[in-house]
């Protein structure tokens, strides 16, 4: 648990480093003879493999300069590659986790290990939550000044793209994150998540419904509001979790502050922040949407996301509610590494065919 300092404000930040470390990236290799010579049939060739195990071309040896015959092609000298993203965090690749309303990064602490066997985890506690400062300005819990603190600690931590796992709030900045830094986000995992609301006038009416709840909390205090929420309809399915499970959940919600929670409301709650639902359509990454069988008005909302937005998969999990991964954990974890284990696979294939064809024209004058 560390707490970093960005843009004038401190954000309790874990990691959990993938065990295996960042390996070095796999380079393209030319392997043959140092000094070929011409046969009979024509001229020598090498072999370039891009990556351990990965793709073999082959080039005239002749025609490759002298400094690169049997030699390693480095990153450094096959300029423009995109970092491979493959399982281990590879070229400063990650998994971003950003929790819901009330929560924190204790919320992911049974899940982050998991995670973590594939790459670098980092889990955030968001503005005004857990040990994240909560300053009294509600201007500051904006969304856009929430994405630029994750940007910051992404920089902070050298993580140049992330995969984005985000839950109900932590799904709608996430979606905010990918819409402003769409470079930074290789891979989006929404649970239970929306783009907001896509009329003023619903926009205008949550405001009022989120500025009163905002005002409960400060005149109430934080317990007597987590006895409200828990009780709201929408977590009912929470109740069917073990009792440490519920006790734990109640304990990370009593930890935050009624400021911070009135002024997250305040700042980029559903009706305060803008609504994404026409920015859909030109969010590339790979998307997997996961909700909960028993959670009709999200299911209705994933169901309309996975149309709109363009390489976007949803996953329905069963006797699950609004929190899938505290109801159904296992299976949360297998349909987040699974997705994940495809998008790398696919993300290293691209990075060894681009490998090839730069490493090519590097060797071999290859025009563009």
């Amino acid at each position: 648990m560390a707490r970093v300092a960005v843009n004038g404000i401190h954000l309790n930040v874990e990691v959990w480093p993938s065990p295996q470390g960042p390996p070095s990236p796999p380079g393209p290799w030319l392997t043959g003879p140092s000094d070929p010579s011409r046969g009979s049939d024509g001229p020598a060739r090498l072999s370039l493999t891009v990556g351990e195990g990965g793709t073999t071309v082959e080039a005239v040896a002749s025609a490759l300069p002298s400094h690169v015959q049997g030699e390693r092609i480095g990153r450094d000298t096959v300029e423009g590659l995109p970092s491979p993203a493959h399982g281990r965090g590879v070229g400063g690749e990650g998994i971003l986790l950003l929790h819901g309303f009330t929560g924190g990064v204790s919320v992911w602490r049974e899940h982050a290990p998991v995670l973590a066997r594939h790459a670098t985890v980092v889990a955030v506690d968001l503005i005004g939550h857990g040990h994240s400062d909560a300053p009294g300005d509600p201007a500051r819990y904006s969304m856009a000044r929430c994405v630029a603190d994750l940007l910051a600690v992404l920089d902070h931590l050298g993580l140049a793209r992330v995969a984005v796992l985000g839950y109900s709030m932590g799904a709608r900045v996430a979606l905010h994150l990918a819409a402003a830094a769409p470079d930074r986000v290789s891979a989006l995992i929404l649970e239970s998540g929306s783009p907001g609301l896509a009329a003023e006038e619903e926009r205008r009416a949550r405001r009022d419904s989120d500025e009163a709840l905002a005002a409960r909390i400060e005149r109430d205090g934080v317990e007597r509001f987590v006895d409200y929420w828990e009780a709201l309809p929408l977590f009912a399915t929470q109740r069917q979790a073990p009792p440490a499970v519920q006790i734990v959940q109640r304990q990370q919600r009593l930890s935050n502050s009624a400021t911070g929670l009135a002024n997250s409301l305040r700042g980029m709650g559903t009706g305060a922040q803008a609504s994404l639902w026409n920015c859909l359509c030109e969010l590339h990454m790979p998307t997997l949407l996961i909700v909960g069988a028993l959670d009709d008005k999200f299911g209705a909302i994933g169901r309309a996301m996975a149309a709109a937005l363009p390489r976007a998969r949803l996953a329905i999990v069963l006797d699950a509610g609004h929190t899938v991964h505290l109801e159904q954990p296992e299976e949360f974890d297998r349909l987040v590494t699974d997705f994940l284990h495809v998008h790398w696979s696919a993300t290293e294939v691209a990075w060894q065919t681009t490998a090839t064809k730069v490493a090519l024209r590097h060797c071999c004058g290859l025009a563009e």
